[in-house]
């Protein structure tokens, strides 16, 4: 990596540093609730180990006051850059009243916050692509200047909603981003038995849009397609699909076992080129990031992620008779 490559994006060292660390906070509260699950604490996880990099710097190519993202179950690292903490992440893990997502009804990793202009998601996978098509609908219609972006795995980008969403965006050249991160499985079926085509973004064409693959472990090069986009959209000139090819470090869920049907020596290989380390150097290379701040910030984020931890295992549950909560007209 060229030790000056952000400059030359127009990322200021404070910046890159601010991604740096929003990706480590995004792996420990990870890794922290891999560990509360298998102590019974908490009841799901759905990792986002190996994909902090794609996820923080697209979001960090986004305008954050005004942009709206529909985000996928994974993406910890973009709802922590649009503005969701630790402790409400923790809240959700627990399933407590204090859950900004659903007050601890839906499942972890079905992200919602509308003072952060996160949508809400739902379980059936890619249903979030038409909602954020939606929202780029309503900026054009209502002539106001911002985007929105939604992240969904590749194994999604084969269904309908998927098709049915970019069709429409293209046809009326939405300001949408779409980026799909190419962890390389639906779960346990691997990439070529999901796609006849090379790239996701081959796809593109379909839809009248521009296509671009990049390096899901380089956050920069992310951030690059994700800012060139904006640019586009913003200039009226349509939606883009971009495809970020990562590594899921983890099984698909807790539920799942990869084991059964990843080679360990794939997952060797996926941690060599962990996107947390590979920043990390580059940030050193470049004279940005040295042992001692490495080691404050690690320092900061685990004092963060045990408060988390602790105020969320100590918060109640909600009531039970607020489970008919707007459901039935009151």
């Amino acid at each position: 990596m060229s030790e000056n490559r952000h400059k030359a994006l127009g990322l200021s060292d404070e910046k890159v540093l601010e991604m740096f660390r929003t990706m480590l906070l995004a792996r420990k509260i990870d890794e922290r609730m891999w560990l509360l699950n298998r102590a019974g604490k908490i009841p799901f996880v759905i990792s986002c180990q190996g994909q902090e990099g794609a996820q923080v710097g697209a979001a960090f190519a986004l305008n954050r006051d005004i942009d709206y993202v529909a985000p996928y179950y994974r993406d910890m690292g973009v709802v922590l850059a649009f503005g969701m903490t630790a402790k409400e992440l923790m809240l959700s893990g627990f399933a407590k009243a204090e859950d900004p997502n659903s007050g601890g009804r839906q499942m972890p990793g079905h992200f919602g916050q509308k003072k952060n202009r996160i949508l809400t998601g739902s379980s059936p996978v890619t249903t979030q692509l038409p909602h954020a098509v939606g929202v780029a609908l309503a900026a054009k219609i209502e002539k106001k200047d911002f985007v929105s972006f939604v992240t969904l795995g590749e194994g999604s980008s084969n269904q309908g909603d998927f098709h049915e969403g970019l069709n429409f965006a293209g046809v009326h050249k939405l300001p949408v981003i779409t980026m799909v991160e190419n962890n390389k499985y639906a779960i346990s079926v691997p990439y070529d038995r999901q796609l006849a085509c090379e790239h996701v973004s081959d796809r593109a064409k379909g839809y009248g849009m521009p296509g671009i693959t990049v390096n899901g472990n380089d956050p920069l090069e992310v951030y690059a397609a994700v800012k060139e986009a904006r640019e586009r959209a913003m200039n009226g000139e349509g939606p883009t699909l971009i495809e970020a090819v990562t590594d899921r470090l983890t099984s698909h869920s807790s539920d799942d076992d990869d084991r059964l049907y990843r080679e360990s020596e794939e997952i060797e290989e996926a941690r060599k080129k962990d996107t947390i380390i590979s920043f990390a150097k580059y940030l050193k290379d470049a004279g940005i990031l040295t042992d001692e701040l490495e080691k404050d910030f690690h320092s900061e984020i685990d004092k963060i992620v045990n408060e988390a931890t602790d105020y969320a295992e100590e918060a109640p549950y909600a009531e039970p008779e607020s489970a008919l909560k707007y459901v039935y007209e009151e």
